[in-house]
């Protein structure tokens, strides 16, 4: 909600997963400043008048390359090294350099192939940081807000008592890069063009001509991949969103507090076809003040299918930020984001392994899945472990099954079954639907909540969490579930009753 919900990519538009971090190059933010934004300023919400700096389209951002760390890690050399590893893992984004890291305590050798190993990622990230901190990666996080709060309308807000974080994706690389190097890690800088396979081991080639070996190979190189095999109708929900990190002359928000979603719609009380259209497929506003004149904004669309245009996104975030009065004077780093949500699991199993965004695990009602990959990770190399870690060497297809198994046990995909079903109802809900959705949501037991938009709720507790929210739900909302949601719930239904024969 990456944040709620996502990652970024720089230009052109590019499949992307959670956020948020400030270049190297904008200015630094280790602690959180006074807060300077007064109630008055707040109360003039729908006073504000536009300026020359409402339409910041017209703004380049300053920031278009990524920084390269200045590391010295271990390269594969093909004139000296030996081409056969135990695993070979395509792409070096979080999930693969976690995953990198976590296998190679085991003593497995590994080698992590991309274009551009040293290459600080392009993505932000966000992460409630209860998250990080059971995963010990809090000091990762460079930015904390206490609370985050949802605007539901003009009268109604709920403030949610769980702190939110921005990650560091410079200490981040930097924290796994070192794990993996100490481990032993091989790295090839090179783009991987073909997989193929033989009874006990695979083989990639790369675009430089190399060619290596590995008992198994894992794809983590995104959303856009090739290499993972699906067996079913891909049809995806799509969350699309457009972002920048700006210079203002000011704006209405608290410091103390990140704004996680924002319903409101008197922006477009002068832009009758937005206003329309967005009653059916609404946006919201994600915002995180920095500090009195740096602000992250990003419109976001959760979920639709088919994808909402990205001109559309832009043009709604033009009329609300001219409406809140901010003037943008600098765009340091803009985001432009579109993640697959929910659909078909890839086929299980496959010789090609996955973790991230190819994998499956983004959420499918929220798009999160930086910090959920970054715990599956090490689920999926004691599978691996237990195959290439013991003197048997167990390779082949009893190897894929094993580390399919391991990540999509048939618990976990019952509980991506549910998910998906809370997707699939948010696709069917109108601008008043969804705003009785989060009213009804956010008053549910924080366990609850919390526990459901990370991913962490028993197929049991999935449950209650249902029977609760319909209790708590108001009789418009409650219209909306009985008159909705037969058709997911009956998918679901019968989704889950295939996993479990």
């Amino acid at each position: 909600m990456g944040t709620l919900f996502r990652l970024f990519s720089p230009p052109p538009t590019t499949l992307c997963t959670n956020k948020f971090f400030l270049s190297p190059t904008t200015p630094s933010i280790s602690s959180p400043r006074p807060n300077t934004t007064s109630s008055t300023k707040k109360r003039q919400y729908y006073r504000t008048q536009s300026s020359k700096f409402g339409n910041f389209l017209d703004l380049k951002p300053e920031t278009t390359q990524p920084e390269s760390l200045d590391f010295d890690l271990s390269w594969w050399d093909p004139k000296s090294d030996r081409p056969h590893f135990d695993v070979i893992i395509i792409g070096t984004g979080p999930a693969g350099l976690r995953l990198a890291e976590q296998v190679s305590r085991y003593g497995i050798k590994v080698c992590c192939v991309d274009p551009s190993p040293l290459s600080v990622w392009p993505n932000n990230y966000g992460v409630w940081v209860d998250e990080f901190e059971s995963l010990k990666l809090e000091d990762c996080l460079d930015k904390t807000w206490p609370v985050a709060c949802v605007y539901l309308d003009e009268n109604k807000t709920k403030y949610l008592d769980r702190p939110y974080g921005r990650v560091s994706r410079k200490k981040l690389k930097t924290k796994l890069i070192e794990g993996c190097v100490s481990n032993g890690v091989k790295f090839h800088e090179a783009k991987v063009w073909k997989i193929e396979h033989q009874e006990f081991e695979s083989f990639i080639t790369c675009d430089d001509g190399n060619e290596l070996k590995a008992s198994l190979i894992v794809d983590a190189s995104g959303f856009a991949s090739s290499f993972i095999e699906y067996d079913k109708k891909r049809n995806h929900g799509y969350q699309i969103a457009h972002g920048i990190l700006a210079e203002v002359e000011e704006h209405p928000f608290d410091l103390d507090k990140m704004v996680l979603m924002d319903w409101r719609d008197t922006h477009l009380g002068n832009e009758p076809y937005l206003r329309v259209k967005n009653s059916r497929f609404p946006t919201f506003l994600y915002a995180m003040p920095f500090d009195s004149n740096l602000v992250f904004l990003e419109e976001t669309s959760l979920v639709s299918r088919p994808v909402l245009s990205y001109k559309e996104v832009k043009s709604r975030m033009v009329a609300r930020l001219r409406h809140l009065g901010i003037r943008v004077k600098r765009v340091l780093e803009d985001e432009k984001c579109l993640i697959p949500m929910g659909g078909p699991l890839p086929k299980l199993p496959q010789s090609v392994m996955a973790i991230g965004g190819t994998s499956g695990v983004v959420h499918p009602s929220t798009g999160y899945m930086v910090a959920r990959s970054m715990a599956l990770a090490p689920v999926l190399a004691d599978a691996i472990a237990e195959c290439l870690g013991s003197t048997r060497m167990i390779r082949g297809q009893p190897l894929y099954h094993r580390a399919w198994n391991g990540l999509w046990p048939i618990e976990r995909r019952c509980r991506r079954e549910f998910y998906s079903f809370g997707m699939e109802t948010l696709l069917k809900l109108d601008l008043d639907g969804t705003r009785r959705f989060f009213d009804a949501f956010f008053n549910l037991d924080p366990y609850q909540w919390q526990g459901f938009l990370s991913s962490r709720l028993s197929l049991q507790e999935l449950l209650l969490l249902s029977l609760s929210l319909f209790g708590r739900a108001s009789n418009m909302s409650r219209f909306d579930i009985v008159t909705k949601c037969p058709v997911p719930l009956a998918k679901m239904v019968g989704k889950l009753a295939i996993e479990t024969i």
